[in-house]
């Protein structure tokens, strides 16, 4: 999670004053793994839950982390969408599309990777009958579309030789 949050922290020049939401809805993305909080098996549903029922966080984060990542592909797999979607409404594609790159081009380990290698991670992980790689396997287009969004706004950014500095964002993914 700490590689996720720094590459949320370094999308800055692109997320403007969203970034703080879009850092915090990273560190607690996969909150919903602990065996603690797990109940439907679910992490992203399990998690976002968590965080609304227990630690009262922010509807924006609770919404980022129970969709990130394209999350509504395994949700229907497990025949869990209808209760996504009525207790959790999709973040901005915007938004969504800032935590996705961070999810998917960052390694277990934290290390940054290109989407394509964090694909072939999360398939070498799971088996092929797996809801995971079932979902990577019917999200991959809309993963690749989100990740692709993101690398085009900041590549504009740096093209157009804005200063990374907090506070100076002329493009905002807001």
């Amino acid at each position: 999670m700490q590689g996720v949050a720094a590459a949320a922290t370094s999308l800055t020049p692109v997320l403007g004053d969203k970034t703080e939401l879009v850092v915090a809805a990273a560190w607690l993305h996969d909150i919903g793994y602990s065996p603690a909080i797990a109940s439907t098996g679910f992490h992203p549903l399990d998690g976002a839950r968590y965080l609304r029922s227990t630690r009262h966080a922010s509807e924006m984060v609770c919404r980022l982390v129970a969709h990130h990542s394209n999350a509504i592909s395994e949700a229907e797999i497990r025949e869990l969408a209808a209760a996504l979607n009525s207790e959790f409404r999709p973040a901005p594609r915007n938004l969504a599309n800032a935590l996705t790159f961070c999810d998917m081009t960052t390694g277990p380990d934290g290390q940054r990777m290109t989407l394509e290698d964090r694909i072939a991670d999360i398939r070498a992980r799971y088996n092929p009958p797996d809801p995971v790689r079932r979902a990577l396997n019917r999200s991959e287009c809309q993963l690749d579309a989100a990740v692709a969004d993101v690398t085009r706004k900041l590549a504009q950014n740096a093209s157009a030789g804005r200063p990374e500095a907090p506070g100076r964002h002329a493009d905002p993914i807001t």
